[in-house]
């Protein structure tokens, strides 16, 4: 709050314009569609700007950002899955794999349970270290590389031969 009482949001403005895209790529990864993926970035920046105060006086709002924005996703998918369950008892289909490794992996992806799914996009397309997953999914380290080592396992399996998707026909 500037001594008006009107919120400064000019830091907000620059730091929402230089982070934004970063934000949408990796929740596209944890989503797995562009819609939801928007929608989780927008309210990941509508929650920092409701407390930019707090966030601006991180060592880093990029960081606190991420945190912000895995945090929501993983609260949204409980609350979809409760009100999944509470409504349906019907298994759903399992989504088919396309020709294109992005929507291959993506799909492999969406298969994961969302926290462990949290932790192989943090882990290795943001390319943090285990401590950091850890300190976000407020989890032990070794949860973190357990999780990890069983979903790329999954995921191998799922995928299968890694040739398929090097070489071209």
């Amino acid at each position: 709050m500037t001594a008006d009482g009107s919120r400064d949001s000019t830091g907000f403005e620059e730091f929402a314009r230089a982070y934004q895209r970063r934000l949408y790529r990796t929740a596209y990864l944890l989503c797995g569609d562009a819609e939801s993926a928007r929608d989780l970035a927008q309210t990941t920046l509508a929650k920092l700007f409701q407390y930019w105060h707090r966030a601006s006086k991180a060592d880093d709002p990029a960081a606190y950002a991420r945190t912000v924005l895995t945090r929501t996703y993983l609260a949204e998918r409980r609350r979809r899955l409760r009100d999944f369950l509470a409504h349906s008892r019907v298994d759903a289909p399992r989504p088919s794999v396309g020709p294109e490794l992005t929507v291959t992996l993506l799909t492999a992806l969406a298969e994961l349970p969302p926290r462990a799914r949290a932790m192989v996009v943090l882990r290795y397309w943001e390319d943090l270290d285990v401590r950091t997953v850890a300190e976000l999914l407020r989890c032990s380290e070794s949860t973190v590389k357990s999780q990890c080592s069983r979903s790329l396992a999954t995921l191998r399996t799922r995928l299968g031969d890694p040739c398929l998707y090097t070489t071209r026909s």
